[in-house]
């Protein structure tokens, strides 16, 4: 194999990789010996087809099979030998022209990463605001959690249902006098006011008393997942079962015991701990922010632009995404076009941070264990089928871009817990409301200007906090999945946990159902790639499960 360097520009860097015919026949050879112990064919003992024979039968996908294993070859050695750092996959290129029998000629071309100087990490001073819940906090969360928990008593017979009561009906949708399919079903639990139904189902039945019949008048929504009934007016013939009141949850002693604790006071430390833990990422947003200001502010240097384009890409999609949700869309991303290159200006600060807390990592030891990347590989494989796990882990092990992509967030952390611990830190205890004011009040670029958090389109906010929710630089993989429903939260919705099979036309979108009440799309992800490091742009056949709703 020989590479002849035809490009040196800035970051830029092109060669010819020339890998010779014999070497890719000798390729071809040794396979052919591998397998020919396997080969069946008609008149040879099993094991004795000739070498000739076998290589005649395969030749085809052995030529292929033995040209990528020496293009990918070629790929590495000229890397290796000309201590290249790719910022991203090679953009590699066979020339035309090539035939078995003859030497192949590769064209490649990259850019590679800039040598950057770990800054000097002496004179770091970080300011962190310290944040304590108050017993009104934690009351608070307490109330919530017991509202969420509440039951359900049957109220007499005469008593009309209220906002927040739970009324049991049998039901049977119509659409111009003709039932509908999935429209009907019996003792379903509506909570008045939940909002889980389509609108006007649940407010008409404000009033209803146990035994009372009555039609409601309803339209269902222009987006509702039954393209046959979306726009339509309809009517639910409605015979009310049962009228139910909430009873009044107390949180004591009985009440924690019902959750699985032994006492009010454990379920009190339990949820002063998680305020805590909330309390404390948003000081760790704000250090890390000022953290990161610092890096940039001192700092300027060429990044790759491929890197810059694809940061800038994965910020523009998520923009594009939340505006598509604006009421007024258009209005959207004409304000967002506007201000392209502010978020341009955003992907470049993202990319430069990420390379700055590598060589800062670099230069003081800090590292992944490789227990720590294994752990990291199983809960990627955990977002695919299970039968495409193994194929992802052994991708991830077969790739070191790809396998840098999912190290690069852990790292990135680890450099950041790293210059907190060398960093000269007052502290001030200061609000809730004092911590959040100052995260949203500090500028994104750390340059004077307006961070995008502040625009006033919606649709820009979102992403324009991707660069700076946790000021997460351009190397950081998407957020946690967030947990499941909690139990609470189930049981606040009596209506699909009580309806029968039939019965969930009354809540899920799909056939008609009143239930028919679309959730709003939650907020795109704060998924952020590293910037050093991309995947190979060949990905496993293992599609990521869809996330659960």
């Amino acid at each position: 194999m020989q590479s002849t360097e035809t490009l040196n520009e800035g970051l830029k860097r092109a060669y010819t990789i020339t890998i010779p015919a014999s070497e890719i026949e000798a390729r071809v050879d040794s396979e052919v010996k591998k397998i020919a112990p396997q080969v069946r064919m008609p008149g040879f003992r099993p094991g004795k087809v000739p070498a000739n024979l076998v290589r005649k039968m395969h030749n085809d996908a052995l030529m292929q099979d033995a040209l990528n294993a020496s293009i990918q070859d070629g790929i590495q050695k000229t890397i290796s030998e000309n201590n290249l750092r790719p910022a991203i996959q090679p953009d590699v290129s066979l020339q035309d022209g090539y035939e078995a029998g003859k030497d192949a000629k590769l064209d490649m071309s990259l850019e590679v990463l800039p040598d950057v100087e770990a800054p000097s990490i002496e004179d770091i001073s970080l300011e962190r605001l310290t944040v304590e819940p108050t017993d009104a906090e934690v009351d608070e969360a307490l109330s919530r959690l017991a509202e969420n928990q509440k039951n359900f008593e049957p109220a007499a017979k005469s008593y009309k249902a209220k906002d927040g009561d739970m009324v049991l009906i049998d039901f049977e949708g119509k659409v111009d006098g003709v039932p509908f399919e999935g429209g009907k079903g019996e003792g379903m639990a509506v909570q008045i006011g939940s909002g889980q139904l389509i609108p006007c189902f649940e407010d008409q039945l404000i009033g209803v008393k146990a035994n009372d019949e009555k039609v409601l008048n309803v339209t269902f929504p222009e987006d509702y997942g039954n393209k046959d009934l979306a726009g339509k007016d309809a009517t639910f013939d409605i015979v009310v079962g049962e009228v139910r009141k909430p009873a009044e949850v107390v949180v004591n002693d009985d009440f924690a015991k019902s959750l699985g604790l032994e006492s009010e006071e454990q379920l009190r430390g339990l949820i002063k701990g998680q305020l805590e833990q909330e309390l404390n990422g948003l000081t760790r947003t704000h250090m890390k922010r000022q953290l990161l200001d610092q890096l940039a502010g001192s700092h300027d240097f060429d990044v790759p632009p491929t890197m810059v384009e694809a940061e800038f890409d994965q910020i523009w999609q998520q923009l594009q995404a939340e505006a598509a949700k604006e009421e007024d869309s258009e209005a959207a991303l004409k304000e967002m076009e506007e201000e392209k290159d502010e978020y341009r200006d955003i992907a470049v600060r993202r990319v430069r941070l990420g390379l700055l807390l590598s060589a800062i990592g670099q230069e003081n030891g800090v590292d992944v264990s490789q227990n720590e990347m294994n752990m990291l590989i199983q809960q990627a494989a955990q977002r695919y089928p299970q039968e495409q796990r193994q194929q992802f882990m052994q991708y991830m092990q077969q790739d070191p871009m790809a396998a840098a992509q999912l190290r690069a967030p852990l790292y990135e952390d680890k450099v950041v817990d790293f210059l907190f611990d060398k960093a000269d830190v007052t502290e001030r205890s200061v609000t809730r409301e004092d911590i959040e004011a100052a995260i949203e009040a500090e500028p994104e670029a750390g340059e004077g200007k307006k961070a995008p958090a502040k625009k006033k389109a919606p649709a820009k906010k979102a992403a324009a906090k991707d660069a700076d929710k946790d000021e997460k630089p351009a190397a950081k993989k998407a957020p946690a999945k967030k947990p499941a429903a909690k139990k609470d939260e189930a049981e606040a919705k009596p209506a699909a946990k009580k309806a029968p099979a039939k019965k969930a036309a009354a809540e899920k979108g799909e056939d008609a159902k009143p239930a028919a009440k679309k959730t709003a799309a939650k907020k795109a992800d704060d998924a952020e790639k590293p910037a050093a490091k991309k995947p190979a742009a060949k990905k496993p056949a293992a599609k990521k499960a869809p996330a659960k709703k």
